[in-house]
């Protein structure tokens, strides 16, 4: 396994406030997560807003060209794959959390 220098190990305690080093480690990386998957909801929420509807509907309404924009216009796409990436990395971060806690 790998080792943490002293120092990293002394900053790790002192700035998360734990008895160990495993506890530190555990909540830094909690504690990342729940900050990716907050960044994520909002951007996710951001484009439901701007959108007036979730990924699916918007993604299925673009593929029958039912948008009120062209669906094949640059600014449609750019939320297309913004919104996606956002949804899947959403979904991922949930899977990780799941197993780490």
């Amino acid at each position: 396994m790998p080792a943490v220098s002293p120092r990293l190990g002394e900053f790790l305690i002192k700035t998360t406030g734990a008895k160990d080093i495993d506890h530190a480690l555990k909540t830094v990386f909690t504690d990342y997560l729940d900050l990716k998957l907050q960044n994520l909801r909002e951007t996710i929420k951001a484009f439901e807003t701007k959108w007036g509807m979730d990924f699916n509907t918007f993604k299925q309404r673009m593929k029958d060209g039912s948008l009120e924009k062209n669906s094949y216009s640059f600014d449609v796409e750019n939320d297309f794959w913004k919104w996606e990436e956002a949804e899947t990395l959403k979904e991922h971060y949930e899977q990780l959390k799941r197993e780490w806690i």
